[in-house]
């Protein structure tokens, strides 16, 4: 297994935009590379800053392809399915967390640092019938503040960002889902007062 992902790494230095596609995919679908897709995006922004939005770009589109895997075989599965291949406790509270957040726990997943339960989460999202639109948008949203995020940062700080991310990944992970949370919260407080106030008339 190491020489095959030793082997991809190569493959995907060597491609580059579309080596990072192919590490997402792999990654969101059948085959954990924890944090090596947001190392190869870092190490090749810093090698060429004009092209970060491309790189994120296609580690975004990766991700949200390779995530309709496990979606996929959740929705044809089930939630029994589900239950034979992953430990009860686990299955019980992320489908807990999906029913009381909906989508956004699913937003959530996409930016929390391994080992956080992403896949299941993927399974779970098609196990409970969540539409391919929703999923998919919710995907390429969360996933694209991961990815511009670090690019951002291979871009602000060069060659240190991939030192900065080894040593404060996980810290940057909870403060951009401390921040996204923040924003959801503000959103449907605004929500929540434009419908107290009722339509205006003219």
């Amino acid at each position: 297994m190491g020489r095959f992902v030793a082997w991809i790494q190569s493959l995907a230095l060597a491609l580059g935009a579309p080596g990072l596609f192919i590490v997402a995919f792999l990654d969101s679908s059948i085959l954990p590379l924890p944090e090596m897709n947001d190392l190869l995006l870092v190490w090749m922004t810093t090698q060429h800053e004009h092209r970060m939005a491309l790189y994120a770009s296609f580690a975004v589109v990766g991700s949200v392809a390779g995530s309709l895997v496990p979606y996929g075989i959740g929705r044809k599965g089930g939630e029994a399915f589900i239950r034979r291949r992953f430990k009860a406790g686990r299955v019980d509270r992320v489908t807990a967390t999906l029913k009381r957040h909906g989508l956004v726990a699913v937003l959530v997943a996409c930016l929390l640092p391994p080992p956080a339960p992403f896949k299941l989460f993927m399974m779970l999202s098609g196990a409970a019938g969540i539409s391919i639109g929703r999923f998919a948008t919710a995907i390429a949203i969360g996933r694209s503040i991961r990815f511009f995020g670090l690019g951002f940062l291979a871009v602000r700080y060069g060659d240190r960002a991939l030192a900065l991310i080894r040593e404060n990944g996980a810290i940057m992970s909870f403060t951009l889902v401390g921040l996204l949370l923040a924003a959801l919260a503000g959103y449907a407080l605004w929500s929540r007062s434009q419908r107290a106030k009722g339509p205006t008339t003219p």
